[in-house]
């Protein structure tokens, strides 16, 4: 700590959790923090809201657009020894601006006098205990009604993901992210029959209302006061799943033997060979039925694959298989690679399983974009890819290897069984030139 923060810890700056019933809503100390306070920063409505205590000379300043500034409004104000105060919305540390000032602030140079949280207000109206309940927060910038698909930037996406995992949800709207954009998602993502919604309006506030037991369906067509809490209880239990390893007929596929597929011990070996983590971004270029990029989605659950596959048949039954399996974290392009693949956030992992041509313009492509010991995975089934995807690796310095697969399955003949051979294929796993 240098001498300029030590000067700046005579008055710590309190952040102050309140509730819409005003000062109903805070202690002794707090309102005297309140009172004594030279600059108070808070949201436009908490400030009218409080006003009536706040000193006659006390600046007042609103966070509202203004979010990145409060870090040095508190450091200017604390340079010149003033006593500080924020005023936030219930607790402060649940999805509040206390995490985020302690992270820019010296944490001595901060206070946080915590209130109970509306969303353990909105439990409290139903009698639900949250101790279990996954908190959760979209009040975030507008990003548009969800679409299936969509990326991580989109303002539900992490909501969503939740929702997959949790069968309780307490959930901080906005006026953008309102209840009926909510229960949208869950309709456009099959999930409508099974939870239920609760939404309680204006809490502490005269106009406050608890609507309660919503099916989605109904609740995606209805509006509700702001501010709001939206709560979720799945009524309908999780079937398990399996962790990997999914059966080809898990899939569905295009017939006869035109729809493409990865089988399941050649996508067993290269997802294991792409070296996935639950946060990795993964690429699946060619996705044919999209096997490998949806079993890497699931394994990748705190990650997102981006899928291309040029053919409009095989396109449509990937996005039906990402139905069919509930996978969220999946965006699809029925295009031609490498168009569109620009967009893309830098991956962690690769799998090629078609290319349609651009092979080598490709691995140049993928070498470049791959992050620091990222795998490329391609998966080839003619002597004339496989030495051209050698030859491309060999121009641009990568480190690689070559495995072959060929599996064989029994199959009755009579009243015994034989084994059938499956084509072999090879798997060609590379890196950037230079890796360990």
């Amino acid at each position: 700590m240098n001498d300029n923060d030590k000067n700046n810890m005579t008055h710590k700056c309190r952040i102050l959790g309140v509730l819409d019933d005003g000062d109903a809503s805070l202690g002794r100390s707090a309102m005297a923090h309140l009172q004594q306070a030279q600059l108070v920063i808070g949201a436009a409505r908490t400030l009218a809201l409080f006003a009536p205590h706040i000193a006659p000379g006390a600046v007042q300043r609103d966070l509202g657009g203004a979010l990145s500034q409060v870090p040095e409004w508190i450091r200017a104000a604390q340079a010149e020894q003033c006593r500080v105060v924020v005023l936030a919305t219930g607790d402060p540390l649940c999805h509040g601006i206390a995490a985020f000032l302690a992270a820019r602030l010296c944490i001595e140079a901060i206070e946080v006098i915590p209130n109970v949280s509306t969303l353990q207000l909105a439990c409290a109206r139903l009698g639900l205990p949250w101790q279990e309940m996954k908190f959760a927060s979209v009040h975030a910038k507008d990003a548009g009604d969800w679409l299936p698909g969509s990326p991580p930037a989109h303002g539900l996406y992490a909501l969503l993901r939740d929702i997959r995992q949790h069968d309780r949800l307490a959930v901080l709207t906005s006026p953008d992210n309102t209840p009926d954009r909510i229960a949208r998602m869950l309709v456009a993502e099959g999930l409508a029959d099974d939870f239920e919604m609760a939404v309680a309006e204006r809490l502490c506030q005269p106009e406050e209302r608890v609507v309660s037991g919503m099916r989605i369906a109904a609740a995606a067509q209805m509006r509700f006061a702001d501010p709001n809490v939206v709560l979720l209880w799945r009524t309908r239990l999780r079937a398990p799943q399996v962790l990997f390893g999914l059966p080809d007929a898990s899939f569905e596929q295009r017939h006869p033997e035109k729809g493409l597929i990865t089988k399941n011990e050649v996508r067993a070996v290269s997802l294991a060979r792409m070296q996935l983590r639950a946060d990795s971004v993964v690429w699946d270029i060619g996705a044919g039925s999209g096997s490998v990029g949806l079993e890497a989605a699931r394994l990748c659950w705190r990650g997102h694959v981006y899928a291309i596959e040029k053919n409009a048949d095989d396109s449509a039954i990937v996005a039906r298989n990402r139905q069919a399996m509930g996978i969220s974290n999946h965006s699809l392009v029925h295009g031609k690679a490498p168009e569109g693949l620009a967009a893309w956030a830098d991956p962690d992992a690769v799998f090629i399983g078609g290319s349609g041509g651009e092979l080598a313009e490709l691995i140049t492509l993928v070498l470049r974009r791959l992050r620091p010991g990222g795998w490329l995975v391609m998966n080839f089934v003619t002597i004339e890819n496989l030495a051209a995807a050698v030859e491309a690796l060999k121009a641009q310095g990568a480190v690689w290897d070559v495995l072959q697969l060929q599996a064989s399955r029994s199959k009755p003949i009579l009243h015994m069984h034989r084994l059938a051979a499956e084509n072999p294929v090879w798997l060609v796993c590379a890196q950037a030139g230079g890796a360990p």
